[in-house]
């Protein structure tokens, strides 16, 4: 099995800039996350493999050039492409990157970008149902009670008159929506990446697209793109941590994360170390 890595980087990042105090309009893909970017941390899982024969980046056409000149060095030094991804839905990205797949690859793995903590215990899993199964995600058990609102949020049954004159300074509740239903979350799970697909699956699955036998809209995962073929999709336990950075509060988690998990390999190396000067004497 060869695998082409791809990462979806094209996002604009308006949740992550509307969110906290602001990310004063830096992609979320390019804050540092324990001394860097947080993309560089999602390719780093990927580097080194034998599985591995190609990875692919692709970013924001319109920054694709100050992206390069950034990276593009670093990058190449590890034998990474950079190309432009969609302008407006990430299947667009994602096609855009499949065009750059070398022949030798037999699978594409999807990743985030914005997915800096997947383990390599977690990659080898996929990857090792991959060559049981053509079509393969990462999945946790959905744990909280889901419920259905409206689409609208309600308008305040008294409008304060204030309002008109301070605006909504200091004001903590800024939506409210009607509860419809409680969904059943049996048999519910959260979807993550690395998905990982059989190459010419994953390719006739986009020629749908760009054939106009399959409409797009509302796909958010290339799963869901296998799933429209009728073909199977396999979940094999994803990771917790595994997590997804979306908005600044994502952050936080994923540094304090980042933080322990380098504390417990300094302390893992710092145990080898005393282990081994005993051996030595």
């Amino acid at each position: 099995m060869k695998v082409a890595v791809i990462l979806p980087a094209a996002g604009q990042s308006k949740r992550f800039n509307e969110s906290g105090s602001g990310g004063g309009g830096k992609s979320k893909l390019e804050v540092e996350l324990a001394g860097k970017p947080v993309f560089l941390h999602a390719i780093d899982s990927f580097t080194n493999r034998d599985d591995v024969s190609q990875i692919i980046i692709a970013v924001d056409p319109d920054r694709i050039d100050d992206f390069r000149f950034r990276y593009g060095d670093k990058l190449a030094f590890h034998g990474i492409k950079v190309v432009a991804g969609g302008r407006v839905d990430r299947w667009e990205t994602v096609m855009n990157a499949l065009k750059e797949i070398d022949d030798e690859a037999t699978h594409v793995a999807v990743h985030d970008a914005a997915r800096p903590l997947v383990t390599k215990k977690l990659i080898n899993r996929v990857f090792e149902a991959a060559q049981m199964y053509p079509a393969v995600i990462p999945a946790t058990p959905v744990s909280a009670t889901l419920k259905r609102v409206d689409a609208e949020a309600q308008k305040p049954a008294d409008e304060d008159p204030l309002d008109q004159i301070l605006g909504k300074a200091g004001k903590t509740v800024e939506s409210v929506r009607r509860v419809i239903a409680t969904v059943d979350r049996a048999n519910l799970v959260a979807v993550q990446t690395p998905q990982v697909f059989d190459r010419e699956l994953l390719q006739k699955a986009y020629d749908q697209i760009t054939s106009g036998n399959l409409d797009a809209a509302g796909i958010t995962d290339d799963a869901a793109l296998i799933e429209s073929l009728g073909e199977s999709v396999m979940v094999v336990d994803g990771e917790s941590t595994n997590i997804k950075i979306t908005v600044q509060e994502d952050l936080e988690l994923a540094t304090a994360i980042a933080d322990k998990r380098k504390q417990a390999t300094t302390a893992d190396l710092a145990k080898k170390r005393l282990f081994g000067d005993d051996d030595d004497e």
